[in-house]
């Protein structure tokens, strides 16, 4: 039976949509910080108040909206900074519809989105001003990370800070275009792309009513104050950390800083006194293993043993000495950190234990794109370490089921709730494929247990999910592998590697002998093929980001087998009949 936490639930301010949302916010946390920034790399942190934030975002949509962009999609792309920020919220706000694309994306693969979501703009960090310059699109904003960046001299490059300042003299001058703008709230105003530029691609169309609702969702089962700070260290075109590192820290008057880099997580954590780190598997268990690498290196792990086992007794009679017994490991953190926040894919239940065991809050939480995207999460208030390993319950405005169970209760996972999306782009099919009866059919596999706590088991498609939380699509690895004339077909697939390092991609290989004869000659061994394999494969990854890019690779010799309709069945496809895997 499931357990009812309604009368734990925190008490939330309601909002209809992210312009009601920033605007409240800008009210009620006007002098507060909302982001914490740097003038220069490596420099101080500098705050940017709500109120700041609120007269930025309303100056570049005016400005966007009198340059005639008004109903448009426009694209972001680029490195975490308060720009990207300023952007989405101009551009979702009321000037039309954000575009938020992969920074790891290559060329070919952002020419592609830019073309299938029809982009009238495009924002940019200078990493992509390159690979944007030979690009035709009415618009290209540059956004600047740091103010050191030397003024632009190409042509047709506009900078967002010169728009910001001309749609501040625009409202001086009482253009009201942007204030006085209506939002619907059902309205497709984000447009999310899955994956790359193959046939596989989907564009998820979200509202404002979908993010909104995961909002006041995670307030109602996460305590964020005003007073708390976050480090935003993923990418926030992935809604995990636009929703719930970006929007909900905003909604909560809370505030963020942008960090500088992996290497820097450290340093920059202890700078911006965060209380709340949001992240994947992979960041925390980097973490947890040098805390533990730390303390044998200088002969403390006996110690810290036992002052964990202590502070567990200490618990159980109702006290606490976390950070007296952990001061130094509290201090590398910046002195403040309360809470982790972890999502995308799963994390070790001893990870998250062990965080606990130091005091700090190991918050876990499941979901997709399609559904804005928290579908689960453990709530702060519950006992996340009794429930180490699993997702958390439902969200409180969603519903959960599992169809189709095995013996184990073992199923695929189907939810319901106001965040789930309108449908993909332009494909009404692959829509009906997943939203039957109102219900969102997540191809995820799961069981609940007796207390209707979600445990995740497997995938029922063939994604590859690696330890940082990407997900990686079989399909569109082989539209480019199998587009060299040496390969005849190909078939992808995770490899786990050793113990902690999650997945990597394999993919077996059936070359095209007779144009390989034909070309290197009938004597052509088994050693020469696999080089002219290895080469194309190589020649693939150059094209793709790194996290896609192919490790292993296998010969096959014989057919693949596959249904009656000639599709390979991946899962019927062993590496019998392929030679060694290198």
């Amino acid at each position: 039976m499931d357990i009812n936490y309604v009368d734990s639930y925190y008490k939330v301010r309601n909002i209809v949509s992210l312009k009601d949302m920033l605007n409240s916010s800008a009210e009620l946390f006007k002098n507060k910080p909302a982001f914490l920034i740097k003038k220069e790399k490596g420099g101080e942190y500098f705050e940017v108040k709500y109120n700041q934030l609120k007269k930025d975002v309303d100056a570049l949509g005016t400005k966007l909206m009198e340059m005639g962009l008004s109903g448009s999609k426009i694209a972001i792309i680029g490195e975490n900074c308060y720009q990207w920020v300023v952007a989405y919220f101009a551009v979702v706000n009321g000037v039309g519809v954000v575009v938020p694309l992969d920074k790891e994306l290559n060329k070919e693969e952002i020419y592609h989105l830019l073309e299938t979501s029809d982009c009238k703009a495009v924002f940019y960090t200078e990493t992509f001003e390159d690979i944007l310059r030979e690009y035709k699109i009415d618009y290209k904003i540059r956004m600047e990370m740091y103010d050191e960046s030397t003024d632009l001299t190409h042509e047709g490059i506009i900078k967002c800070c010169d728009l910001v300042r001309a749609g501040e003299q625009l409202i001086k001058g009482g253009d009201r275009c942007f204030l006085d703008t209506k939002l619907d709230p059902e309205e497709m105003r984000m447009l999310l792309f899955t994956s790359g530029t193959t046939g596989t691609s989907k564009g998820i169309m979200l509202c404002h009513r979908n993010v909104i609702s995961n909002i006041m969702d995670t307030c109602r089962i996460v305590k964020v104050t005003s007073d708390d700070r976050t480090l935003s260290i993923l990418p926030i075109h992935h809604t995990f950390e636009c929703t719930l590192g970006i929007l909900t820290v905003l909604y909560s008057g809370a505030s963020s800083a942008f960090f500088e880099g992996l290497k820097y997580i450290a340093k920059n954590l202890v700078e911006a006194q965060a209380t709340i780190l949001v992240g994947v598997p992979l960041i925390f268990e980097s973490v947890h293993n040098k805390i533990w690498r730390q303390a044998e290196k200088v002969g403390k792990a006996k110690t810290l043993h036992k002052a964990i086992k202590f502070n567990r007794f200490l618990k159980t009679i109702g006290l606490s000495a976390d950070k007296k017994l952990f001061g130094s490991i509290y201090d590398s953190f910046g002195g403040k950190l309360r809470m982790m926040v972890t999502g995308a894919a799963a994390i070790d239940p001893n990870v998250s234990k062990g965080f606990e065991d130091l005091g700090i809050r190991v918050l876990q939480g499941y979901g997709l794109t399609e559904c804005s995207p928290l579908v689960t999460g453990t709530p702060d208030f519950s006992n996340t370490y009794k429930k180490a390993g699993s997702v958390g319950p439902v969200v409180p405005s969603g519903k959960l089921k599992i169809i189709d169970k095995d013996e184990n209760g073992i199923g695929e996972i189907l939810y319901q709730g106001p965040n789930v999306m309108l449908g993909y782009y332009n494909m009404p099919e692959e829509t009906e494929k997943v939203l039957k009866d109102g219900w969102f059919h997540t191809g995820d596999l799961g069981f609940l247990d007796e207390s209707g706590w979600l445990y995740i088991t497997g995938r029922k498609k063939n994604v590859i999910v690696t330890k940082t939380g990407k997900n990686i699509y079989p399909e569109e690895v082989e539209f480019y592998v199998n587009r060299n004339p040496y390969i005849l077909e190909s078939m992808v697939y995770g490899i786990e590697e050793k113990e902690g390092e999650g997945m990597t991609v394999g993919i077996q290989v059936r070359p095209n002998y007779d144009l390989i004869h034909e070309k290197h000659g009938l004597n052509c061994n088994d050693d020469s093929i696999f080089a002219l394999i290895k080469k194309a494969i190589n020649e693939t990854n150059e094209k793709m980001p790194i996290y896609k890019r192919i490790r292993h690779i296998s010969i096959r010799k014989d057919e693949f087998i596959k249904t009656t309709t000639k599709k390979i069945k991946r899962h019927k496809n062993t590496r019998s009949g392929t030679l060694p895997c290198h």
